[in-house]
């Protein structure tokens, strides 16, 4: 056969074989092993490329199959493992050096036509990818360093081109069919291989020269190009489209900056660099740059490449060339400005220069000026976008400000300030070319600011200008920009204590002619903020300076603008003078006439204008001054008395100014008055005469005026109020300082009825301030100060001694309350801004929030009126919110405030429950409101024949007297009486809101009056009310919302039954009536409508009501025995309609149930109706059953009254197990209900026994009379409880039962049988109880909220056991702990005994068995041990298993404190902490193994301290928010070691050794390290200085630096303020 295939190499090469045999024999030669070629691999290959480079070059011709096929075969030939299986072996294969320009000229194609016919491109990738793969076969590409950069160009050409397209296709909403897909992954996949290819030859290559001038030529503009899409085009590619690895993107470009950095900025062109950038001095003897050997122009070349033409689109040429320069400065940093240490400052210079050969490239022209500095250009060119020129120009700062490469006293003293020259050159160019629309260009400024102050100083009040006062752009992300530009600009000169400086620029810039009518506000949120936290920092008398430049600013820029000097007085002489020349000569007149009144009427409106500017100008001011003011340090009595003596100063200068603008404002409206008629005169004669100019100039000027005056109003208002504030601040808190203001307002002794705006402003009249009712601003601010007049009237005794007092604190409450203003704020509620000016918006929140503030002052001084006022505010915003919301009527507060906000924390304040009148309304109110919803009822059943309008009408008139609406009440519920009004669907869903109001009451607030009227009404609302017949339907799909409605009204009738005046209510209806009232018509209301969710919250609903009302029949002793017997002759007699009750005859056992059960039920409304009546049986009985007790007389009243209940449960509960209604679908309630009720029958029985039986301790107690039911139930629930899942209510209510039948057998063990069934049972429950908790479907979720029903049975189980009973528990928990179980994957066996030896641990034991449990303890402790080791193996069982370890562990540490007296066993609980594993966990199960291994630490170290040497540290784990509560621990177990000085001075430095070591290792989260090193310090606080030598030399190099910088500061933070402290501290 070898024969055969010898002449295989002859028919290749023959010209007379079809090509496509050819192929079929290259391929057949390539994989068969019989094939005999010398060299066959290399042969092959040969023939594969001579064939591609022969068709390419016209010298062969073949199909296009052939050659798809000849390019598959080179493919398939090239990834074959036979073929790197022989070059691994050390075998010489190559590849012909044509086939490289061969690809080159394929990937040349791909890029400018696309893909060639019979080539694609997935093939063409392959095989480059195939070459690269193998250094042998890739060397074709490397050993000519041209040829690989031009294959590298090629190939970032190709990945841009398909960017591109990518980016221009349409989007399209489905993705493409994967045969049409582009191999793009597999383009960048190729290409990051040729970088790396590259990287490594361009490493090896010697010449700089040359790799710099290759680079530049062919490499750098593909490269920023393809760097350019890959940020800016690929992150916004559709999601149709495959996206790149964001990984693979960076990997990418990593590569080529590291190509670039190595070619454009190595070690050898620094001196070109120089020689190019930096200016040689005349003095430095260098004759110029021809010494230097390298390029000349480095830098020139490469911006001459990025500026050319045609490598990239016209469209992106500029945001391309930009982002490259961005880069070519971080590249030059990294190269040359890294080595920038010390006094060498030359790289620092050179990264300068090169900056600013950067700048102008932006195409913002800094000139050419021959000077190093270069100048401000008169024409300065635009760049083509502004947005990215800012951009780029910002993140140029930013290297520079974080590279540290400008030093402000190196560049004054050696260089001439060239830096900071250069900066404001800069500066003057944003500004000459400001863009206040852009943030980048708010943030270049902000840098520049961080640099050096001073490169702004000079333009320092036209950046307040654009950036503050006269900012009008409301863009959210410019806002966030300029605020934080501002911020700033107040910190640095906060930091440079010249405040008053900027302050100074700031107010000039304020009285600059504003360019709108309306400037923006000047204070925000933040600038607010930051204005608080700067005058912290500032001096006082700094902060006072501010205020006297400002109220002098005011005195002498504002005030004379804001002054009337009647410049027309003297024309309107002229006028009268010449009145009787006018009557003469009319014609000269008219003409005359004209003119002047022209003149009059423009210098009319030029002067309001001039007063409208300066009325802004002074409101600004003073919403400053407010701000600076209420934020300084206040005056205290450690203030020097120079400080003192200055702010009196500013007090009385601002006292004046306020009363002259007074004064100003009032004599204006006087002479508006005055000149009224006068000018109505003049108006009249000259309309006469056909003139009417004065009319228009007195139309426009009267809006302008009513500005100026109301702007000037408003800053006059504003600034009385800072005073009053700050003036009786400094009076508290300063005994040096005294107050300016009389201590007597004159207003106070009149009483005759004033304006109130008069009487609360001490010693002023403002009546003008009354007729500015469209001042919300000045109206809040006068209520702000009649509340300060207000405070200071009530702390004066001789004051309130006056008769006439409380009439002028009534009229200012009066105006404080504003009931009008009050009451239309309910319509218009809007959120709060938090700002000075309160607007038609916010003032009402600002109106609320003040009186509901001050409401502890005003009530007493509130009318009735006044307080319904209130109560209908705070309801009505309530009830608005949540009828607009249709949530919770509770509003989240997340920084903003609303009337519904503040009314909500008004309604669950403590205060206003202490306001007995204010509260009273409200529940009054509240009641009002339900009592108007059921007068709006459409709808009226009675049992009478009366109209439905005439029952109505005795509904609604039964509603408003107690005494009638309790005899409505129970002639409802009497004969099965049919509900008196039918509610609508919208009556239900405002019955509804108003209760969710009502729950929020407190009824320990509520008076007897209001309370029973509320109480009576909701009761009403039960008892005599239903939904309509469908059912009220509140939203699609809601049902069994009549179900909702009677739980909530019984959740709120219980409520009610708390309150300390419930007396009252039994003072008008019995009991008994009122429980048989309740209970009846839950019955009849409970029969229609579906069954939902709801109705667990109504039994619920029900139950509570019966025990809270039986409870307080009871603990109030009112007729006890009358209204017991009556309600529970009620409960069980056949008066029940409808619940499956029938009569028997009388019997003469009273302690026999008077009912039986006929047939089982068979409706759904049948077994609904009986779990309602068994709740109410068994909820009875519960409450009477808790208060036995009290006294005999009483127990065996209640005793029997149990007995009677408990004996009509038992037919019941038979009946219900016969129809087996626990398991049909319309038992909501479950199994779970049913075993509640025989285990409350059971504890019943047991608690009704004869009192004297249970007294004599030997005497035989009869057993209870469901006994055979209670034996039952137990041996169901012992076989089911564990046989399947069950619901957790099932469960917890089966462990309950299980606990008080194994109470009932063991109290009725007879001395016979020596507790025989009581043994039996005990190893039962045990037995089940471990099957149970080692259930495979018990989550652990089930198994955490099981504990505490365990707990209780084991309680049980061990009161009173033996030591064999004891021995039984014992050896099952040790059966559990085997470690065996745990390698044979039985670990829920293992963590059954772990919890049980858990809860044992909690129980209150009997002496012998508490000493036996520890006795074991030492053995528990080393298989907990071994359990945790093994359980560390299997991250999956980190929360199964190794948690509940660890707590059982430090469960058994904690308690054991005194009773573990060996080490041995400490110390095995240390290394099986050491053993924890916490790497591979997930975050959640990361912390709670975290959580559990540093409790038991820390019990270690708290309790048992001579072991805590052996671990005092672990590591933080990954980043997550749950590891900032591990670092937190940590801090505070470092805490308690640092206090335990004795035992732990000895291994400080260790632990601090490790804590550096580790740190070294990672970075860790700013809060995470911040918990950390607060944790450290306690420790080093326990280290000697001999401790810290030993670390500065045992250290590692590395370490050693962490381990400084902790020292630092440690002594720098922590040191110093512990020192601090001692200084302070008692010896």
């Amino acid at each position: 056969m070898a024969a055969v295939y010898s002449g295989i190499h002859l028919k290749l090469k023959s010209p007379g074989t079809p090509w496509e045999n050819k192929l079929k024999l290259a391929r057949f030669a390539f994989i068969s092993s019989q094939c005999l070629l010398p060299n066959k691999e290399q042969v092959l290959l040969d023939w594969t490329t001579h064939a591609l480079t022969g068709f390419y070059s016209k010298k062969v011709e073949f199909s296009q199959s052939v050659l798809e096929g000849l390019w598959c075969f080179l493919d398939d030939f090239l990834h074959s493992k036979k073929l790197h299986s022989l070059l691994s072996q050390g075998k010489n294969i190559s590849l012909k050096l044509n086939v490289k320009q061969a690809l080159l000229d394929r990937l040349q194609h791909c890029v400018c036509e696309g893909p060639e016919p019979g080539l694609s491109l997935s093939t063409l990738l392959s095989v480059c990818k195939g070459i690269l793969s193998s250094p042998t076969l890739s060397s074709i590409l490397t050993t000519k360093y041209e040829l690989l950069a031009e294959l590298v160009a090629k190939f970032c050409c190709l990945a841009c081109h398909k960017l591109q397209r990518r980016a221009s296709a349409p989007p399209t909403s489905e993705p493409s069919a994967p045969a049409q897909d582009e191999p793009i992954t597999t383009t960048f996949e190729v290409l990051l291989q040729v970088l790396s290819c590259y990287l490594s030859v361009q490493r090896q290559q010697v010449n700089v020269h040359r790799v710099f001038t290759v680079v530049t030529n062919q490499l750098l503009q593909p490269m920023v190009l393809l760097r350019h899409l890959l940020t800016s085009v690929e992150p916004t590619a559709s999601p149709a489209s495959p996206r790149l690895r964001p990984q693979l993107s960076r990997d990418i470009r990593g590569k080529m900056d590291s190509i670039v950095q190595l070619a454009l900025f190595p070690v050898e062109q620094l001196s070109s660099y120089k020689e190019e950038l930096v200016p040689v001095k005349v003095d430095s003897g260098k004759s110029g740059p021809g010494g230097a050997k390298g390029l000349l122009q480095p830098l020139k070349t490469i911006l001459t490449k990025l500026g050319a033409d045609g490598y990239c689109e016209p469209s992106l040429h500029y945001a391309v060339k930009t982002n490259a320069l961005s880069l070519l400065f971080k590249l030059c940093l990294d190269s040359y400005g890294k080595s920038a240490t010390g006094v060498n400052e030359e790289p620092r210079m050179l990264c300068f220069h090169f900056l600013t050969k950067l700048v102008p490239a932006l195409d913002l022209d800094l000139g050419t000026a021959s000077s190093t500095v270069p100048r401000p250009s008169d024409k300065t060119p635009q760049p083509e976008s502004w947005s990215q020129a800012l951009l780029i120009l910002e993140n140029l700062l930013n290297q520079v400000l974080s590279s540290d490469i400008y030093n402000v006293a190196a560049d004054r003293i050696r260089h001439g300030e060239v830096q900071l020259l250069f900066y404001r050159v800069l500066v003057q160019i944003l500004f000459s070319h400001a863009q206040p629309s852009i943030p980048a260009w708010y943030r270049c400024l902000k840098v520049l600011l961080g640099l050096n102050h001073l490169i702004l100083e000079p333009e320092l009040d036209q950046l307040l200008s654009v950036a503050w006062v006269d900012s009008d752009c409301m863009d959210s992300r410019v806002q966030r920009a300029r605020q934080l530009l501002v911020c700033n600009l107040l910190q640095t000169y906060t930091k440079l204590h010249q405040l008053p400086r900027l302050f100074t620029e700031l107010v000039s810039v304020v009285c600059w002619p504003a360019s709108d009518q309306l400037r923006p506000t000047l204070l925000t949120n933040d600038i607010c903020t930051s204005i608080k936290s700067c005058l912290l920092d500032t001096s006082p008398s700094q902060a006072t300076e501010i205020c006297s430049l400002m109220l002098d600013s005011i005195k002498r820029y504002i005030i004379p603008d804001l002054v009337n000097d009647n410049p027309e007085e003297n024309q309107e002489s002229e006028i009268s003078g010449e009145d009787a020349d006018m009557q003469v000569d009319h014609g000269a007149y008219n003409g005359k006439n004209k003119d002047m009144t022209m003149d009059q009427e423009d210098g009319i409106i030029l002067k309001e204008v001039e007063r409208r500017d300066a009325s802004l100008k002074l409101l600004s001011h003073s919403q400053l001054l407010h701000a600076i003011l209420f934020n300084l340090k206040t005056l205290d009595n450690a203030s020097p008395v120079p400080l003192v003596r200055q702010t009196t100063r500013l007090m009385g200068a601002m006292e004046e100014l306020v009363n002259t603008l007074l004064q100003l404002v009032t004599s204006e409206n006087s002479q508006m008055d005055t000149d009224s008629g006068a000018n109505g005169d003049q108006h009249t004669s000259m309309k006469k005469k056909g003139t009417n100019n004065l009319e228009l100039a007195s139309n426009q000027d009267t809006e302008t005026c009513a500005q100026w005056k109301q702007k000037t109003i408003e800053a006059a208002v504003l600034l009385r109020y800072t005073w009053v504030e700050v003036d009786a601040l400094f009076h508290i808190h300063c005994n040096k300082y005294t107050s300016l203001e009389s201590p007597q307002s004159p207003a106070l002794s009149k009483t005759d009825d004033q304006d109130v705006p008069s009487e609360i402003l001490p010693g002023r009249v403002l009546p003008f301030t009354s007729k500015s009712s469209d001042g919300k601003m000045s109206g809040w601010l006068l209520k702000l100060l009649a509340f300060q007049q207000f405070k200071k009237v009530l702390l004066d005794s001789h004051l309130m001694a006056n008769p006439g007092t409380a009439a002028v604190l009534s009229n200012a409450v009066q105006f404080i309350l504003a009931k009008e203003e009050l009451m239309a704020s309910l319509q218009k509620e809007q959120e709060a801004d938090g700002q000075t000016e309160k607007n038609t918006n916010s003032y009402p929140v600002a109106h609320w929030y003040l009186i509901s503030s001050s409401l502890p002052l005003l009530a007493p001084y509130l009318s009735v009126a006044d307080e319904g006022c209130v109560a209908d505010v705070v309801l009505g915003s309530l009830l608005s919110r949540m009828t607009k919301e249709n949530t919770d009527w509770l509003p989240v507060l997340c920084g903003s405030q609303s009337i519904s906000a503040i009314s909500s924390q008004l309604l669950q304040s403590h205060f206003y429950v202490e306001l007995p009148s204010l509260y009273s309304a409200t529940v009054r109110s509240l009641t009002q409101r339900i009592i108007r919803v059921l007068q709006t009822s459409p709808e009226v059943n009675g049992p009478t024949e009366k109209s439905p309008s005439s029952r109505l009408d005795e509904a609604s008139q039964a509603l408003v007297n107690v005494e009638t609406l309790v005899e409505v009440i129970l002639r409802s519920t009497q004969n099965g009486a049919e509900a008196s009004i039918v509610l609508s669907h919208t009556q239900t869903r405002e019955l509804f809101s108003l209760m969710n109001l009502i729950a929020n009451l407190n009824p320990d607030g509520v008076n007897a009056e209001d309370l029973t009227h509320l109480f009576l009404v909701l009761l009403f609302l039960l008892t005599s009310t239903s939904s309509p017949p469908e059912g009220p339907v509140v939203a699609p799909g809601d049902q069994g919302h009549d179900t909702l409605f009677l739980g909530k009204l019984l959740s709120l009738l219980t409520d009610l039954l708390e309150g300390s005046n419930f007396q009252n209510v039994l003072k008008l209806i019995h009991g008994s009536r009122l429980l048989q009232a309740a209970v009846s018509s839950v019955f009849t209301r409970s029969r229609k409508g579906g069954r939902s969710s709801g109705w667990a919250d109504l039994v619920k609903g029900v139950q509570g009501f019966i025990q809270s009302l039986v409870r307080f029949i009871i603990i109030r002793n009112s007729s006890v025995r009358l209204n017991l017997e009556q309600f529970t002759s009620y409960l069980t007699s056949h008066e029940i309609a409808g619940r499956q009750l029938v009569a028997l005859p009388a019997q003469t056992d009273p302690n026999k149930a008077t009912v039986s059960m006929s047939e089982t039920p068979e409706t759904e409304t049948d077994i609904f109706s009986l779990q309602l009546l068994m709740a109410s049986l068994t909820s009875f009985s519960k409450a009477m059953a808790r208060c036995l007790g009290r006294s005999k007389p009483m127990d065996q009243t209640l005793s029997d009254m149990i007995r009677k209940t408990t004996a009509a449960l038992g037919p019941i509960v038979e009946t219900i197990l016969k129809s087996q209604a626990v398991s049909q679908p319309a038992s909501v309630l479950g199994q779970a209900f049913l075993v509640e009720v025989v285990k409350v029958m059971l504890q019943c029985d047991l608690s009704a026994l004869p009192v004297e039986l249970a007294e004599v301790p030997g005497s035989a107690v009869p057993g209870p009379a469901h006994m055979p039911l209670y034996h039952s139930f137990c041996q169901q629930i012992l076989k089911e409880i564990h046989s399947a899942p069950r619901p957790t209510d099932f469960l917890l209510s089966s462990l309950r039962f299980l606990s008080a039948y194994y109470c009932m057998v063991k109290r009725n063990a007879s001395a016979e049988n020596g507790g025989e069934e009581a043994n039996e049972l005990y190893t039962q429950i045990l037995r089940t109880v471990f099957t149970l908790l080692a259930a495979d479907w018990l989550s652990q979720s089930d198994l955490c909220g099981l504990e505490p029903a365990v707990e209780e049975l084991l309680g049980h189980l061990l009161e009173g056991s033996t030591t064999e009973q004891f021995n039984q528990l014992l050896q099952l928990i040790r059966d559990g702990l085997d470690s065996s179980k745990l390698r044979a994957g039985n670990h829920k066996e293992v963590l059954c005994a772990v919890t049980t030896t858990k809860l044992l641990s909690c129980c209150a034991l009997p002496e012998t068995c508490s000493r036996a449990l520890w006795l074991i303890v030492p053995q528990i402790m080393s298989s907990l041990v071994f359990i945790v080791r093994s359980s560390n193996q299997d991250p999956s069982l980190a929360l199964a298993l190794t948690v509940p370890t660890l707590t059982l562990m430090t469960s058994l540490l904690n308690r054991g404190k005194e009773l573990i007296s060996s080490p041995h066993h400490v110390t095995l609980v240390l290394g099986a902490l050491q053993t924890v594993a916490l790497e591979r966990l997930a975050p959640a199960a990361y912390r709670a193994t975290f959580h559990a291994a540093h409790e038991a630490l820390y019990a270690v170290i708290s309790c048992h301290p001579w072991e805590g040497r052996q671990r005092g540290d672990s590591d933080t784990g990954p980043d997550g928010d749950v590891y900032l509560q591990c670092s937190m621990l940590l801090e505070r177990m470092y805490t308690h070691i640092a206090a335990a000085t004795e035992v732990f001075t000895h291994f400080s430095p260790f632990i601090v050794s490790q804590y550096v070591t580790e740190l070294q290792k990672v970075t860790l989260r700013p809060d995470v390290k911040l918990h950390l090193t607060e944790g450290i310090y306690h420790i080093m606080d326990l280290c000697m200085e001999r401790d810290i030598k030993f670390l500065n030399a045992g250290l590692q190099p590395g370490v050693r630096e962490v381990f400084s910088e902790l020292y630092g500061s440690y002594g720098h933070y922590h040191k110093a303020k512990r020192q601090g402290e001692d200084k302070y501290t008692a010896a």
